[in-house]
C-alpha cells in the first residue's frame, strides 16, 4: 500500500494528498473487474479465430492496460497549464491521424479507423475525443477571461475540421460522443443560446443526412427500430445472456453465449458480466461508473478555475456516456455503435487513451492552492 507523510513535499507525496484517493480507488477497481471479464470472454473468441494461445486476448489486454495506469498516473501530476500542453499536442498528432486513415488506414467492415504499425492497431479517433474536450475548454475559458479573443469562434472552427475527419472515416459513434460533449461544454460556458439552438439544428440535420447517405448507420438505425429489418444476431446473443445470467448469474466462466457472440470481449462485454455474473453485478458496475462521474463533478464544482471547471465536465460527460453507450447497445435501448465500455473491454487505443482521459480528469479536481497550481 501506498503511503505518504503529510509533510512529505515530493512530487509524489504531494501528488497523494492532493489527488482524489476514492476516485482513484473506484477506477482501479472498474480495471481489476475489466481483467477478470476479459479473462472470461476472451478464450472463446481467440479459439473461434484460430488463435493457439486460448489466453492471448487477456496478455494482450494487461499489456495495454499498464501502460495506460502510467499515463494516467503521469498525466495527473500535471497543474492545469500542463493539462492544456499535453491536450494540445494530442489533438494535433491525433486529428493529424485521423485524416492520415483516409489515406493510409486499413479498411474493415467499410470504415477506415486504424492506422497498422508492426505488432499495434492504433485508433486515433480514440485520442481525439479527450484531447479536443480539453482543447475547446481551454478556448471557451479564454474566450470568457479575454474578451477579445474569439475563442467560441475559434472552437467552432475546431468543431467542424474534427467532425470532418471522423464522419469521412466513418466513425459516427465517436462523432456522437465528440458533438454531444462539446454542445454541453458550449452550454455551460454561456454562450448565446441562439447559437447554441442553430448549431444543435445543424446536428440534427447531419443526423439525418447521414441517415440517408451513409448506408451503414441507416442499417444500424434500421435494425433498432426494427429487429425483422437485418441482422441482429449480436443484440439478440446479448440479450438471451442477460435472460440466462438472471439475478445472481450462471457463475464465473460459466457462460455460453460468448461461445457464438464474436465481440463477447469487447463491445459485448457487458453481456457477458450479465450471464455470469448477474443484474446484481451489473447494477453494481452501473454504479461504479455512476460514482466515478459524480464524485468527479461533486469535486469540480468547488474548482474556481474555469478552464478546469470546463474541461472535467467535458471529460467526466464523455466517460460516462460512452459508459451509457455500450451498456445501451447491449441491452437494445439504442442502436449499436461500436464502443468499448470503459476500461472494461478489450481495446488497446481505447485503454491508452482513456487512461489519459481520466489522468486529465485526476489532475483538474486534485486540491489546488491557486488557479494555476
Amino acid at each position: 500500500m501506498i503511503t505518504f507523510d503529510r509533510t512529505d513535499q515530493s512530487v509524489f507525496g504531494r501528488w497523494w494528498w492532493t489527488i482524489d484517493r476514492v476516485q482513484l480507488g473506484a477506477l482501479a477497481v472498474l480495471m481489476a473487474l475489466g481483467t477478470v471479464l476479459i479473462t472470461a470472454a476472451s478464450p472463446p473468441v481467440a479459439e473461434r479465430i484460430g488463435i493457439q494461445d486460448t489466453f492471448y486476448f487477456v496478455e494482450r489486454h494487461l499489456m495495454m492496460l499498464a501502460p495506460a495506469v502510467a499515463i494516467m498516473v503521469a498525466i495527473s501530476l500535471l497543474s492545469p497549464k500542463g493539462v492544456k500542453r499535453a491536450a494540445l499536442f494530442m489533438y494535433i498528432a491525433a486529428l493529424a491521424l485521423v485524416f492520415a486513415t483516409l489515406v493510409v488506414g486499413v479498411e474493415i467492415k467499410g470504415a477506415r479507423r486504424w492506422i497498422h504499425v508492426p505488432g499495434l492497431s492504433i485508433q486515433p479517433s480514440e485520442f481525439v475525443k479527450p484531447a479536443f474536450a480539453v482543447v475547446a475548454a481551454w478556448l471557451f475559458s479564454l474566450s470568457r477571461t479575454n474578451p477579445g479573443f474569439p475563442g467560441a469562434l475559434v472552437s467552432i472552427a475546431l468543431y467542424g475540421v474534427t467532425v470532418a475527419g471522423l464522419i469521412l472515416q466513418p466513425d459516427m459513434g465517436m462523432t456522437f460522443v465528440v458533438s454531444a460533449v462539446w454542445f454541453t461544454q458550449f452550454f455551460l460556458a454561456g454562450l448565446n443560446i441562439l447559437l447554441v439552438m442553430i448549431l444543435a439544428g445543424v446536428g440534427v440535420a447531419g443526423l439525418i443526412g447521414a441517415y440517408f447517405t451513409l448506408p451503414h448507420f441507416a442499417s444500424r438505425i434500421d435494425r433498432f427500430l426494427d429487429p425483422a429489418a437485418g441482422d441482429n444476431y449480436q443484440v439478440s446473443r446479448s440479450m438471451e445472456a442477460f435472460a440466462n445470467g438472471g439475478l445472481l448469474g450462471t457463475g464465473p466462466g460459466q457462460g455460453t453465449v460468448k461461445f457464438s457472440l464474436p465481440d463477447s470481449h469487447a463491445d459485448f462485454i457487458f453481456a457477458v458480466a450479465g450471464e455470469e455474473m448477474g443484474l446484481i453485478f451489473c447494477l453494481f458496475i452501473v454504479f461504479l461508473f455512476a460514482f466515478i462521474v459524480l464524485r468527479g463533478f461533486a469535486r469540480v464544482f468547488n474548482e474556481t478555475n474555469y478552464f478546469a471547471l470546463l474541461a472535467a465536465a467535458g471529460l467526466l460527460i464523455q466517460f460516462g456516456l460512452q459508459a451509457a453507450i455500450n451498456m445501451g447497445s447491449s441491452l437494445h435501448l439504442m442502436p449499436t455503435k461500436g464502443m468499448t465500455l470503459p476500461f472494461i473491454s478489450y481495446g488497446g487505443s481505447s485503454l491508452i487513451a482513456l487512461g489519459f482521459g481520466m489522468g486529465m480528469v485526476l489532475a483538474l479536481t486534485r486540491k489546488r492552492f491557486g488557479p494555476g497550481d
